[in-house]
């Protein structure tokens, strides 16, 4: 692991099982083990689910202040869609809710259907999401039980194409989504056009702009100039570095 008490962007990888908040408690515990030094703040830059994995932005520092910046910024997905089951999460985890016949489903079917979720829609989150209502997340009220519904949000998918099929079982899904979108709802909401229901088997995080996920046994930590590169920036000379630090 990069040392946490550095300020910037660590990538981190995500394994299947951990929550994103586990990855985070992780570096904070590295981080107070330095009892002569402030423990700085830490964030993720984004939920992964539990059962996903990939790419977990960890904002150490100072570097918390961008998290808003990365929100829009493109985010890339493979993931396994399995046919003929609809969860109440929408993932592999959840409990089934509807079955349908995914016999008839082929390719060119599959790829007309995709093609129509491209660009902005209005997605309904998964009443497991980490939305919240009122002071709570949208998953604490649902894993007790209470009836959750969420209003739909506008998103946007840049790019979608199936990578492979092995039908009528499951397909192979990349894509690339602006930040907010849920790749669970897709899935859900791709059962639903082509009436056989469905729901998300798998899901890695690729990359998130131009950074890349890190795998198993990496973690990359980004500083200085490295941090947000797709914005517009220059050299400050030493009067306008004295300014700024004057305020």
């Amino acid at each position: 692991m990069a040392t946490p008490m550095q300020p910037g962007i660590v990538l981190a990888h995500k394994r299947v099982g951990r929550t994103s908040f586990a990855v985070v408690r992780e570096f904070l515990t590295a981080a107070r083990a330095f009892r002569d030094r402030k423990t700085p703040a830490i964030c993720h830059g984004g939920v992964l689910d539990p059962f996903a994995e990939g790419l977990l932005l960890v904002l150490v520092g100072a570097a918390t202040r961008l998290f808003d910046y990365l929100h829009d910024v493109p985010k890339v997905y493979e993931a396994v869609v399995r046919w003929g089951i609809e969860t109440d999460n929408g993932d592999p985890t959840g409990r089934i809710v509807s079955r349908g016949d995914a016999s008839s489903l082929t390719p060119e079917r599959l790829a007309g259907v995709l093609a129509g979720f491209v660009g902005w829609q209005d997605q309904t989150p998964p009443a497991t999401s980490n939305k919240r209502i009122g002071s709570e997340r949208a998953y604490e009220k649902a894993r007790r039980g209470e009836t959750v519904t969420l209003p739909p949000t506008r998103v946007y998918l840049h790019e979608a194409a199936w990578i492979e099929h092995r039908l009528p079982e499951q397909s192979h899904l990349r894509i690339v989504a602006r930040g907010g979108y849920y790749v669970r709802s897709l899935a859900r909401d791709l059962g639903r056009t082509l009436g056989c229901f469905a729901h998300l088997a798998q899901l890695r995080r690729l990359s998130i702009g131009p950074w890349h996920d890190p795998g198993p046994d990496g973690a990359k930590l980004i500083m200085g100039r490295d941090l947000l590169p797709w914005l517009p920036a220059r050299m400050l000379d030493d009067s306008e570095v004295g300014a700024l630090r004057r305020g």
